[in-house]
């Protein structure tokens, strides 16, 4: 199996290849709460094209706390983070933006505040979707905010290929996750590396993280990245995918403690 990391990023790939290829990484950071350090250089090692950040930083600073996330991880804002309630997106300098939004989902009193960072991208002139979603603790929200995510109108009629990715808060037996994966290919059932196990980081049991996949992609591999400072960077383990975009002639509808960080 390839692997994910920084180093060889494209060895041996041809620049044809490179231009269909997409790196993400998806990745709960629970607010830095833990070891902020650590969570950058997780995702630095990682060099993803594109990371999907859950719990991002939200109150006071965020901006400038998102900010420097992105410096310290090689990478730039693109959207997210309080307006969407937690969830943000972060992109290397190789990968265009072409329009973002900030959508907050319904909210329930007692709940948390759900949302979804949402934009269209591109790698050498090759579009995609990609939203961050982190889905709530409780069963009948997930369902109806699977069902909200789904009618996003540039999700349900894209302009590219659509990539979910984040914390679905259930395993893959769930009806929520079920529902995401009637709609899209989860990368890992489809080019799973290792046990994919993300929850919780020091002693992972549960697939509870991933990444979905609309028509026009294919998984290479999908897995949970090894890194020294996972297990104290953040209670979730990140998982990350390489995926490639299929050839498009019109724009297709969904369906240190640093060392490198490779897939299981």
């Amino acid at each position: 199996m390839g692997v994910l990391r920084s180093e060889g990023h494209s060895a041996g790939v041809s620049a044809s290849e490179r231009g269909r290829e997409i790196r993400l990484l998806s990745y709960n950071i629970r607010s830095l709460r833990d070891d902020p350090a650590a969570v950058a250089r997780v995702i630095l090692d990682v060099a993803a094209d594109v990371v999907c950040i859950q719990e991002a930083p939200r109150f006071l600073r965020w901006r400038a706390k998102c900010a420097r996330l992105a410096r310290e991880s090689g990478l730039y804002v693109v959207t997210g983070g309080r307006t969407a309630a937690g969830v943000l997106l972060l992109a290397a300098l190789r990968v265009g933006v072409r329009w973002t939004r900030d959508i907050r989902l319904s909210h329930q009193p007692g709940l948390h505040h759900r949302g979804v960072a949402l934009a269209g991208l591109e790698i050498a002139g090759r579009r995609f979707v990609v939203g961050s979603i982190h889905l709530g603790l409780d069963a009948a929200e997930r369902v109806r905010h699977v069902d909200e995510i789904l009618a996003i109108p540039e999700i349900a009629q894209p302009d590219g290929p659509v990539i979910l990715a984040g914390d679905i808060n259930e395993e893959p037996s769930g009806v929520a996750w079920q529902r995401l994966a009637a709609r899209f290919t989860d990368a890992y059932a489809a080019a799973g590396v290792g046990s994919g196990e993300t929850y919780s980081a020091r002693t992972p049991r549960s697939r509870i993280d991933a990444i979905f996949l609309g028509e026009g992609l294919t998984a290479v591999e999908c897995g949970v990245p090894e890194h020294p400072a996972i297990p104290r960077a953040s209670d979730h383990r990140p998982v990350a995918a390489v995926l490639t975009l299929r050839d498009q002639t019109t724009a297709p509808s969904s369906g240190s403690s640093g060392g490198s960080a490779r897939i299981r």
